[in-house]
């Protein structure tokens, strides 16, 4: 009864998108005007569409816009991956780590620092990060076999996780320098700052191929949330969805973290909060996990900015400090919950 009356009460999918999207819009705009350096937006936005070099439209459109925008594109890629996992896996508590993409993105773009590739080209940093990420789904293929089972692929990505955290901090230990090492140290705790367009342009094709792969088995999630027999009687290829989603996880993921370093529990956070809002449908979940995963991380950057510390703090560091009692209540909830 308490779940059905849980149910009657959720607010139609249409109006929680709707909510999102609109406070999406109005963070956004408050992103643009938040920083150290005070400037008028309308101004800026003025100058820059007539091709006008000023304060204004420098510091818009090559420091604050790409942030945004990149706070939004990453934030939906982690909000997205969260609940395509937790759908597959049929775990509340999964998230895009479990298979190993993130540590190995890290990996990636750790291996461009440690041979100082990142100084003679730029962009070989997110590069780094995405090959990384399509290696760690090549060897996650290879261990966990053509049809494997859900404990081979969670076993197979914690090995996958394992062995890059493992290597990531061996490039720690024998990086050639201190700045080096300190370089690396700053990288992984995951910041927006400093990013470009260039960034933006980078990561956009990989996006946006790994949110269609996810959103492509949106009604397969549905029928698996039943169980693999009843989805395979359904006409649901129980591995050909699994195969979209790690690869759209890696794509994504991988992507984002090239560019922006670690950010953690997003992806496990805001699942869980809209599930009970749609039904606890995971196909219905995965938009506004999106539209939801960009709306926080939009606002985490908001935070770190306007923050009275000496040094902007890592986005990563926020998130992480919000995410960890979440996860601890969640771990708590579920040992209640099998008790039981």
């Amino acid at each position: 009864m308490k779940r059905l009356k849980t149910f009657s009460n959720s607010p139609n999918k249409q109006t929680l998108m709707v909510f999102l999207l609109i406070s999406i819009a109005i963070f956004f705009i408050v992103s643009l005007n938040t920083g150290v350096t005070h400037l008028s937006l309308i101004n800026g936005l003025n100058d820059w569409l007539h091709s006008t070099r000023s304060i204004d439209s420098l510091i818009l459109y090559e420091i604050r816009l790409p942030r945004t925008l990149l706070a939004i594109i990453i934030g939906a890629s982690l909000g997205i991956s969260g609940a395509a996992l937790q759908g597959m896996l049929r775990n509340p508590l999964a998230e895009p780590g479990v298979i190993g993409v993130s540590a190995s993105a890290a990996l990636g773009a750790v291996i461009v620092f440690y041979f100082g590739l990142s100084s003679i080209f730029p962009l070989a940093l997110p590069l780094g990060g995405i090959t990384g990420a399509l290696l760690a789904v090549i060897l996650l293929h290879l261990l966990a076999g053509k049809n494997s089972s859900i404990l081979t692929l969670i076993l197979a990505g914690v090995a996958i996780s394992s062995l890059s955290a493992a290597l990531t901090a061996l490039a720690l230990n024998l990086a050639p320098n201190p700045f080096a090492s300190l370089e690396i140290f700053f990288w992984l705790m995951g910041s927006l700052s400093d990013r470009s367009f260039l960034h933006v342009w980078l990561i956009l094709p990989t996006t946006l191929i790994g949110w269609w792969l996810m959103l492509s088995v949106r009604r397969g999630l549905d029928a698996l949330s039943l169980g693999e027999d009843t989805a395979t009687s359904m006409g649901v290829n129980v591995q050909s969805l699994n195969k979209r989603i790690i690869l759209g996880v890696a794509l994504s993921v991988g992507a984002a973290v090239s560019v922006s370093g670690g950010i953690g529990f997003i992806g496990l956070i805001v699942p869980h909060l809209l599930r009970p809002y749609v039904q606890h449908k995971p196909g219905r979940l995965l938009i506004v996990s999106g539209l939801a995963g960009a709306l926080l991380l939009l606002l985490a950057d908001i935070a770190v900015r306007l923050l009275p510390t000496q040094q902007e703090l890592k986005i990563g560091v926020l998130t992480a400090l919000i995410g960890a009692p979440f996860f601890l209540h969640l771990l708590l909830k579920s040992r209640r919950e099998w008790a039981l």
